[in-house]
């Protein structure tokens, strides 16, 4: 069995000074009448599992199993009932849902230590992102996964899917958008912790810009109701409550016509974190960190020899 544990291993200094030169070369290009948002630095989000519910319009799947009137993390039972999902996909969701009711653990890229792709890969609870004239690099927290985004220029021709999808950048006045498209299915072809499929056709866009922080509150008031809050204590890096700051706001839209029956969105905030960026690993490991006990695997009463 493939568990998450957290490995406090290096603090990444090296990281912080490429950053700030990466910050310091954006800030040469910048002009009175083009600036540019800073988005670099470490952001943390807010809640889990799930992505954030849409302003307006549909949504993403959200949990039919609730705890406290939020988002059961410990039961992942995805609303196969929500009408962007094509019958297939309903009956993908609705099939995984059924074993977490049973106690069983489907298998996640995140549980399973494989890349996560886009917008799995916005379960992470702590991300990075560097600023350069022509790329943008955004580091998640969770298991060394890096994306790259060309910025101003087209989608490559014939392209290779790949773990993260060919992602290219603009800006648009003060937001960044990034438009991503041919992800790699690879062998756990989900979309969220739920078990969303999605098929080659997916086209992901993202939408980046600083808040202010009475601003980003219609966002977590709504997905405060939807999702449950990282608690504190758990991990490495922790929001900060008292941080009243720009926030990053972060608006996706997902298409795929194969697997959804129209165009969604979600809307998630990251605020600035507490503690440092320490190495998170994924690997297997039998012991479960978020409740201090080893998971219970078969063992033998008897010595084999």
């Amino acid at each position: 069995m493939r568990r998450s544990f957290f490995a406090m291993l290096a603090l990444f200094a090296p990281l912080a000074d490429t950053a700030a030169a990466l910050t310091t070369d954006l800030n040469t290009t910048r002009t009175a009448s083009a600036p540019i948002s800073d988005f670099s630095g470490v952001w943390h989000r807010w809640f889990r599992p799930g992505l954030g519910p849409a302003a307006t319009g549909p949504g993403p799947v959200t949990n039919r199993s609730l705890f406290n009137g939020v988002s059961d993390y410990n039961q992942l039972v995805g609303d196969y009932t929500n009408p962007i999902l094509k019958p297939e996909a309903a009956q993908t969701v609705k099939r995984l849902g059924e074993l977490s009711l049973r106690g069983i653990g489907y298998p996640t890229p995140s549980n399973q230590c494989w890349p996560s792709g886009v917008p799995y890969v916005f379960w992470n609870f702590g991300m990075q992102m560097l600023q350069q004239n022509d790329r943008i690099t955004i580091l998640y927290l969770h298991d060394h996964e890096v994306r790259r985004v060309r910025m101003n220029q087209p989608h490559a021709v014939n392209v290779t899917p790949s773990w993260y999808g060919d992602s290219v950048g603009h800006y648009e006045g003060d937001t960044l958008v990034i438009d991503t498209m041919d992800v790699k299915l690879g062998p756990y072809p989900m979309l969220d912790m739920y078990g969303t499929p999605y098929s080659n056709a997916l086209h992901v866009v993202e939408r980046y810009r600083l808040v202010d922080y009475e601003n980003a509150q219609p966002a977590i008031d709504r997905e405060n109701k939807v999702n449950t809050r990282y608690p504190r204590g758990l991990n490495a890096i922790e929001f900060d409550p008292d941080y009243k700051g720009k926030q990053l706001e972060l608006q996706i839209t997902v298409e795929d016509e194969r697997t959804f029956t129209a165009r969604w969105s979600s809307t998630m905030i990251y605020g600035r974190p507490l503690g440092q960026w320490i190495e998170h690993v994924c690997a297997e490991n039998t012991r479960e960190y978020y409740n201090g006990k080893n998971s219970a695997i078969p063992t033998a009463t008897t010595p084999d020899f």
